[in-house]
């Protein structure tokens, strides 16, 4: 599947508690934080729930 680079481009505040919950379980939290994750169906969903507020890239 491939590795994908996530970063944190725009803040979670005024956002609902999932939305939060999310970007925390993928590892990022501050703005400009970047994580890199194997590209599966599970981060996958959770990339299209905080699609707004990450950029996504492939490596």
């Amino acid at each position: 599947m491939g590795k994908i680079r996530i970063t944190q481009v725009k803040s979670t505040i005024k956002r609902p508690k999932d939305q939060k919950a999310t970007i925390v379980s993928l590892g990022l939290g501050k703005i400009n934080r970047t994580v890199e994750h194997e590209n599966n169906p599970s981060i996958a969903g959770m990339l299209r729930k905080v699609s707004h507020l990450v950029k996504v890239e492939e490596i």
